[in-house]
């Protein structure tokens, strides 16, 4: 039987960062490089020849949950002919799915913020026009039925998504995707 192929040390630290951030959803920061190892299926010393410390492997695993994923082709992937109503609760599904699972960790590693490194990074500021842009496209054409610009719309649906998505923000009663869009398109709606 062959041996598989060696990882590059930028592939193993990538799984690496996969295995720990799955880990951290779980232990928190009380995970353990052994338990990272084995869920890893290497040794132990084979996490410090990528990484100088459990630390730094910790903040790869955090600034990794916060990097987009899927988010991108799950928004572009909303069928553009579904009425504007469906397609935004469809949107705010997507976007509450990706809060709550960031909402967890940060619990889970006692984080009340997005790592500051992160936040206020030129990828961060890149990204977060990026998700205006994709959010504004999910509205498309429809824009015209809107009493406030694309911007400000989609700018008010992602705080409401945000604040009805967090157990505390929201005292404990989270909302719906079709209630956060009956909200703020009923809201934000012309009206004749």
């Amino acid at each position: 039987m062959a041996r598989a192929r060696p990882m590059s040390a930028e592939e193993r630290r990538s799984a690496l960062t996969d295995v720990t951030l799955r880990l951290l959803r779980v232990h928190g920061r009380a995970v353990t490089t052994r338990q990272i190892a084995e869920a890893a299926k290497v040794a132990e010393g084979t996490i410090f020849r990528v990484f100088d410390s459990k630390d730094e492997l910790v903040d790869a695993a955090l600034a990794r949950a916060f990097e987009p994923g899927d988010v991108v082709a799950r928004i572009e992937g909303i069928d553009p002919t579904q009425p504007l109503r469906s397609r935004l609760v469809n949107l705010v599904a997507i976007l509450q799915q990706r809060f709550r699972a960031t909402f967890e960790l940060m619990q889970k590693v006692e984080l009340v913020g997005p790592p500051h490194h992160l936040h206020d990074s030129a990828e961060h500021e890149a990204w977060r026009v990026r998700l205006e842009a994709l959010l504004a496209g999910v509205v498309g054409d429809d824009a015209d039925q809107l009493a406030v610009p694309v911007d400000h719309f989609v700018h008010v649906l992602r705080l409401l998504t945000f604040a009805g998505s967090h157990q505390k923000v929201a005292d404990g009663r989270l909302l719906t995707p079709d209630q956060i869009v009956d909200t703020v398109l009923l809201g934000l709606r012309k009206r004749d």
